[in-house]
């Protein structure tokens, strides 16, 4: 990680608010299109790799998750009429998830441009598991429960909640599993690299899993629960029309709030206790915290 890089996410992801009003800044996708000499530094971090220093691609850079993710995210969710639609957005949410999560990971492991044979395996894997999985609720409502409403209420805003969390989860889990098995670059306090660890590797996975996690599983539930509400309130009963369009503003509002909330779960530049990491890299410094680029 770039010495100045790692000073600047240290001292701004000292405390959660803080760490929540830097991605707000960061995560404008005006950002995208801004020229401005002012904005240079906050482009930088949106658009330059930790790692590498390499430009990430305009559609997997942290400003763009938004307004390309959001659209996804609403069409998996919408009760399909047949499998190839719920496949086909299925697909379409999960290998852009993969693609961003491929591009925003930690990279200190390998820093070849070229993707090994390997990671397309894992990614296409994934996608293909996670597509397929995700398709599940909507297959079972079709074939299962037409005509029984408890059946359907459990496949259309009980089951997904935690099935798309954890594919998301999944999905990051398996694409960056490379740095868990070879390890991530672990820095002391003065930003100088220090060695290779596992450890910091799957913590910083882990880490990021949940924090994905999280903002799927809330944006999944939080219009469920509305809904849930809403029925049973005489305004809604006498306009039953208006839930399709409320579940799906509400949905792009949580997802659009909890971005930054998600990112914030945990430091950018996240530190780990020097006892706690393998013994190797316990040999190589006297400095009781070390710390490494977590990834998005």
């Amino acid at each position: 990680m770039d010495h100045h890089n790692l000073q600047y996410w240290r001292k701004e992801g000292q405390t959660f608010i803080g760490r929540i009003l830097n991605w707000v800044d960061i995560l404008d996708p005006v950002s995208l299109l801004a020229s401005d000499d002012r904005d240079a530094w906050k482009l930088s971090l949106a658009s330059v790799h930790s790692d590498t220093g390499n430009v990430i691609p305009l559609v997997f850079r942290p400003p763009a998750f938004l307004p390309i993710a959001a659209p996804l995210v609403l069409a998996t969710l919408i009760p399909h009429r047949g499998m190839k639609p719920a496949l086909f957005w299925q697909f379409l949410f999960h290998s852009y998830s993969a693609g961003f999560n491929y591009a925003n990971r930690n990279t200190t492991v390998s820093q070849e441009n070229k993707m090994s044979l390997k990671e397309v395996l894992l990614i296409a894997g994934s996608v293909s598991f996670a597509t397929c999985a995700g398709a599940i609720p909507q297959y079972m409502m079709k074939h299962y429960g037409m005509k029984n409403p408890t059946v359907q209420l459990f496949f259309r805003s009980v089951l997904p909640v935690p099935l798309f969390a954890l594919l998301s989860a999944f999905s990051l889990f398996v694409v960056r599993s490379e740095e868990f098995e070879n390890g991530i670059q672990v820095f002391d306090s003065n930003g100088n690299a220090v060695g290779m660890s596992q450890k910091a590797g799957l913590k910083a996975v882990t880490e990021t899993a949940a924090s994905r996690a999280v903002l799927i599983g809330t944006t999944t539930v939080v219009p469920n629960l509305l809904i849930s509400f809403l029925r049973r309130t005489k305004f809604i009963q006498g306009r039953p029309l208006l839930l399709a369009p409320l579940r799906h503003i509400t949905a792009a509002l949580v997802f659009g709030l909890m971005i930054p909330v998600s990112f914030s779960l945990f430091p950018h530049a996240a530190k780990v206790q020097n006892k706690n990491l393998e013994k190797e890299i316990q040999a190589l410094t006297a400095d009781t915290h070390l710390y490494y680029h977590r990834g998005l």
